[in-house]
């Protein structure tokens, strides 16, 4: 299916990149910028940003649609990890920093702990930079989830992906209720923390559905969403079925803002989970917790 044009996006050059490039090599630190293949990396790394991946870059999950290696073995952690991208966060002078990970099913805590660590080193050396937090679902374990919150991310990001008919096919092993469980605990055990959640469409979802689902996230207290076009990566991922116009995405933000009440729907073609995530600083002014 032939990209319309509003998805065609310029190769990013190497020089445009090539400081924030250098820093990742320089400190052994993944960005899911790389890993997932993400559209808006030239824009990104430009601007000093990215989105740091950790516990990876292998994932002991393999959704047909995502670009990030499969990895089922049993890994230790490095403990060496939350240092460098604390590192990382003070040499870009970041205001804001997101961290994500790959799904750990083979660690007892999903990871948590290695998400607490790296929050401890961000505030360590960058006590100011906002930290908004992309999490797996932890199996369900909410004592790990606990453990995360506790630590007091300033964002608190689990996506939804798709709409609940294609789990089965998109996401076979993660569950619709439970992420909607997980975005539920943290609004009431924690409600000074903004959440978050993003989906795809593209995947074989109608809008319908896609409103459906963003009514979901509303009932469950999100502050905030992200939608935008799903891309396949490759010949063995699942196919794009639509690219939904930029007009619809649009549609989707009145939508979201104006109907539901979520503080911000961020939709476009090219928006990812953590595409222009920095101006969460902004809604934190206007609604402060």
């Amino acid at each position: 299916m032939l990209k319309p044009d509003w998805l065609r996006v310029k190769a990013p050059q190497r020089e445009r990149i090539g400081a924030v490039a250098d820093l990742l090599v320089d400190l052994k630190l993944n960005t899911v910028c790389q890993e997932a293949s993400c559209p808006n990396i030239g824009e990104c790394f430009a601007g000093g940003t990215a989105t740091f991946l950790i516990m990876g870059p292998g994932c002991t999950r393999a959704c047909p649609y995502c670009d990030i290696d499969f990895d089922k073995s049993v890994r230790s952690l490095d403990p060496t990890e939350p240092e460098r991208l604390g590192e990382a966060v003070q040499r870009l002078g970041l205001s804001h920093v997101v961290i994500t990970a790959v799904n750990r099913d083979d660690l007892g805590d999903g990871g948590a702990s290695q998400f607490v660590a790296c929050i401890e080193q961000v505030r360590r050396r960058s006590p100011h930079t906002t930290i908004e937090l992309l999490i797996p679902d932890f199996c369900g374990n909410w004592d790990a989830l606990a453990a995360v919150m506790e630590a007091a991310p300033h964002v608190l990001n689990h996506n939804i992906e798709t709409v609940p008919r294609l789990y089965k096919r998109a996401r076979p092993q993660a569950i619709y209720g439970r992420s909607l469980e997980l975005l539920r605990r943290v609004r009431e055990g924690w409600p000074r923390a903004y959440t978050k959640s993003g989906l795809m469409v593209g995947l074989g979802e109608c809008d319908a559905e896609v409103r459906s689902v963003m009514a979901d996230l509303r009932r469950h207290a999100v502050d905030i969403v992200t939608i935008g076009q799903y891309l396949s990566p490759g010949p063995k991922h699942l196919p794009v079925d639509r690219f939904v116009t930029p007009e619809q995405f649009e549609a989707y933000r009145r939508h979201g803002e104006q109907e539901l009440g979520f503080l911000q729907v961020v939709s476009s073609p090219l928006t990812r989970s953590s595409y222009h995530a920095g101006e969460v600083r902004r809604l934190m002014l206007q609604e402060p917790r």
